[in-house]
């Protein structure tokens, strides 16, 4: 077989979950359409998160052309697969039913329009002038058209009897074979920030109205919470051209995940793109007035500003699960190949479900998650699920910082290289390296380090 008439590939990035598809190519990045893998230059990085070639893996799509037309949203449904949730974990899930079902009834219950996009986006878009039209790959009518899917758009999920097999909506109760619980997880807002007087970028919709609100203008924005989406909404709404002040409990950004001399770098950083940061303070009263919103502090420091992002992380809303007497520690728990919850015919995967007591809230891994809850709902034999650490990457494009491995908190890190551009740390664990950690780009190639990790 030729070059010319071998199939287009597709490549998946290991840690924001990007698609290189050899077809389409990278325009902006240097790679014109047709663009095959192998031949792309070592030193091209991901246009979103900005990993290397080397973090990118053979990705094979489900095949989901076949489908039957879908159901009108007025119709009753036959007992099929109903998923709540129309993020990237739930469009997953009914593309891999649909690879392996053309006929078998899918409903998605979601609470906003059910658009496809890519929510790592999110936090570098205000720097591109990015609308969220531009954001949005695919709207959820269309989706559900091409894949054969009954969308229930505005639709709330309100109760759920596993005995029973229905689940209770603000549009009535829909009897189910099998469920889907891909509801991911909202922002967790200390009870002193009031939600009308601070953006939450968790979503399409949130991160419109905030995009609205700073459009044509220089803004005085501050961001509470400096862990990996705070520093990186802090890097992009500089970049845009906006006063930023980074607020947050830690004496250094990212100090819960990153060493001292990680933490030090990236905060030369922020203070190089104009960013202030105030650590170590705690928060204890946001107010508003005709001049803008005002944040004081316990140690008696007040901020005036004119929007206000909270980035104070994650959390997995438990009514849902919880009232249908679903195991759930941090999230849902699943069983960890197949992704079955503690009920009968009742699967999870994405931001929502707890592996082994602690969240699973990376993008990478949900084709694979999909596709495992696909052949299990239909009785498919499929080796099941098999979790491995996504590679961590902060997308602050101008000081890439790269964890990979197995990392423990517990663990201590020690220097490899440590030049004014480039840090290059490692953890060891019985003479082995389990995990690196890189800050910067280096002059030359960095020293090769073997990592050993459980698949």
């Amino acid at each position: 077989m030729s070059e010319q008439q071998r199939a287009w590939r597709q490549y998946i990035c290991l840690a924001c979950g990007l698609i290189y598809d050899e077809e389409q190519g990278d325009p902006d990045g240097g790679l014109p359409p047709g663009t095959r893998f192998e031949d792309i230059p070592d030193d091209w990085e991901c246009p979103l998160c900005g990993v290397g070639k080397s973090d990118f893996e053979l990705y094979e799509p489900p095949a989901a052309a076949a489908a039957p037309p879908p159901a009108p949203a007025s119709a009753p449904s036959r007992d099929g697969i109903v998923i709540v949730g129309a993020g990237i974990a739930g469009w997953s899930v009914a593309q891999a039913v649909r690879a392996l079902d053309r006929e078998i009834p899918i409903t998605l219950v979601t609470a906003c329009q059910g658009d496809v996009y890519h929510k790592p986006e999110l936090s570098v878009a205000i720097s591109r002038d990015l609308a969220s039209e531009q954001l949005a790959r695919e709207s959820g009518a269309d989706a559900a058209r091409r894949l054969g899917v009954r969308l229930l758009s505005d639709t709330f999920a309100v109760g759920l009897s596993p005995a029973l097999r229905q689940l209770r909506t603000t549009r009535g109760t829909l009897n189910y074979r099998a469920l889907v619980l891909a509801h991911g997880a909202r922002p967790a807002l200390p009870a002193v920030l009031p939600a009308s007087l601070c953006w939450r970028i968790n979503h399409l919709h949130g991160f419109a109205g905030l995009r609205a609100a700073l459009h044509g203008a220089t803004r005085r924005v501050a961001v509470i919470g400096a862990g990996m989406i705070g520093c990186e909404l802090a890097e992009d709404l500089a970049q845009a051209g906006h006063s930023v002040t980074l607020v947050d409990r830690q004496q250094a950004p990212l100090e819960s995940l990153l060493p001292a001399p990680a933490t030090k770098r990236l905060a030369r950083h922020l203070a190089d793109l104009g960013v202030t940061f105030m650590g170590g303070v705690e928060i204890t009263a946001l107010s508003a007035d005709a001049n803008g919103k005002r944040i004081d502090t316990r140690c008696g420091q007040h901020l005036e500003v004119d929007e206000v992002v909270a980035a104070t992380g994650l959390i997995t809303e438990s009514r849902l699960a919880r009232q249908a007497g679903l195991a759930f520690e941090r999230g849902i728990i699943v069983n960890a190949r197949t992704l079955a919850t503690s009920a009968e015919h009742v699967y999870a995967l994405g931001d929502c479900i707890s592996l082994e007591g602690a969240p699973c809230r990376f993008i990478e891994p949900i084709a694979r998650q999909a596709e495992a809850i696909a052949h299990a709902m239909l009785g498919i034999e499929h080796p099941g699920y098999g979790h491995r650490t996504p590679v961590v990457r902060l997308k602050t494009r101008r000081l890439p910082i790269v964890l990979r491995g197995e990392h423990s908190p517990d663990q201590p890190w020690s220097v490899v290289t440590d030049d004014p551009d480039y840090l290059l740390m490692e953890q060891r664990r019985d003479g082995r390296a389990i995990s690196t950690l890189s800050v910067g780009q280096p002059r030359t190639a960095p020293p090769s380090t073997t990592l050993e990790m459980q698949p």
